[in-house]
């Protein structure tokens, strides 16, 4: 049941990234870019927790994972004080 759960978390995170990018492709608006940004962050993130929990069992990958989703909600947090003067 982990699997599945761990899978579809990153394919969900995955989607919302394509969908966000897709829309600031067509639209230019820059929290658009932001927001896909973040969430292919997180995404990778994703991608590491399957990879920490069910592939390399034995290897600590929470360092990595943490900071990764850091990065990525910095990305969020950047881009709503950059794009809230405008």
């Amino acid at each position: 049941m982990d699997q599945l759960i761990y899978g579809l978390c990153a394919l969900t995170a995955l989607a919302s990234a394509a969908l966000l990018l897709r829309s600031y492709v067509r639209t230019r608006f820059r929290l658009l870019l932001w927001s896909g940004l973040c969430f292919v962050g997180l995404s990778a993130n994703n991608v590491l927790l399957v990879l920490d929990r069910l592939v390399f069992t034995d290897i600590d990958m929470s360092t990595w994972r943490l900071s990764l989703a850091l990065i990525a909600v910095l990305l969020l947090i950047c881009g709503l004080v950059l794009e809230s003067d405008t």
